[in-house]
């Protein structure tokens, strides 16, 4: 299979995986305890005719089947329907708090890529007392949930030394990553133990390698025989781990979003489960959702360029 076939068919899977988890996230919500209506009543007692214009306007009443379709429609044209809770389309919802989660994730990838890689390169290479502490820091970031570490970080940083805001967003893009930082690094630092520990092993196996061995045996400088051969070698490992890296961003910006009080798609997501404001909560998880296989498309067609020896098809190289 050619490379531009390949790509075809991972399009194709991911527009059927998507497919797939619309209907779970659209049905999930109706199997939860509660309904729209009795948040809208706020636990009031109500009349059978207004019950049933509630139901009436949001289509409660109607089955399962048709509310999908209805709102698998509107997804296609852009519609994400209407919260429930803040009376207005959850695509302006989106637009107004996706920004300040999509700047949040991306400043903790750069800072699990930069963290992650080097110290797992820097305990591969270096070893003994080094390697050492490297493990040991990176089992600490790994023992530590995001959620935890806002705590943490928050007391220290935010009350006891007043480098970094305790929460908000600030106004403007520098004020925003300023306020960012600290949710940033809560974000990260588990994901940086991770990486770095499967940075070392992978580049460990590499190390061990024959050719790496001959390498170094033949006076090829060890600088280049890491970064030309090592390094390059184990990053196709790593790259596997980019699907579960963002995914574990994505959900873990729910906690740490809720912490910091930062207006986006995390913090709404929590608020709309706990009011069932059934579009809102539909549309957010579904966005995750889709982020996910991109992020997961990206990689998978990055590793047959990074690393030739992955094939695309059966018996055949990318090229």
């Amino acid at each position: 299979m050619s490379y531009l076939g390949f790509v075809v068919r991972r399009l194709a899977e991911m527009a059927a995986t998507l497919l797939g988890a619309s209907f779970v996230i659209f049905g999930a919500m109706y199997l939860a305890p509660g309904s729209p209506a009795s948040f809208l009543l706020s636990g009031r007692s109500a009349s059978p005719d207004a019950l049933r214009a509630i139901n009436e306007q949001y289509h409660l009443d109607d089955p399962l089947a048709v509310r999908y379709f209805r709102w698998l429609d509107g997804l296609l044209h852009g519609d994400f329907g209407r919260s429930i809770t803040y009376r207005t389309d959850v695509s302006r919802l989106l637009a107004d708090r996706l920004p300040s989660t999509l700047l949040l994730v991306a400043m903790a990838l750069v800072l699990v890529l930069i963290a992650g890689l080097a110290l797992g390169r820097l305990g591969a290479v270096r070893g003994g007392a080094v390697d050492a502490t490297v493990l040991v820091t990176t089992t600490l970031a790994v023992g530590t949930p995001s959620f935890v570490a806002a705590v943490m970080l928050q007391g220290l940083f935010a009350v006891r030394l007043h480098w970094f805001p305790a929460g908000g967003t600030g106004v403007g893009l520098g004020q925003l990553v300023w306020h960012l930082t600290l949710p940033a690094v809560a974000l990260a630092l588990y994901l940086i133990g991770m990486l770095a520990r499967v940075t070392r092993g992978a580049m460990l196996d590499v190390l061990g390698q024959e050719h790496v061995t001959v390498a170094l045996s033949r006076g090829v400088p060890k600088r280049k025989v890491i970064g030309r051969h090592v390094f390059r070698n184990a990053l196709g490992t790593v790259l596997t781990t980019g699907g579960l890296i963002v995914s574990t961003l994505l959900v873990c910006t729910v906690l740490v979003e809720s912490a910091f009080g930062v207006g986006g798609i995390g913090q709404l997501l929590e608020l709309s489960i706990t009011t069932k404001d059934f579009p809102t909560v539909q549309a957010i998880s579904l966005t995750m959702v889709a982020l996910f296989m991109a992020v997961n498309l990206v990689v998978d067609l990055i590793h047959p360029l990074v690393d030739p020896r992955i094939a695309t098809g059966p018996g055949r190289s990318p090229a």
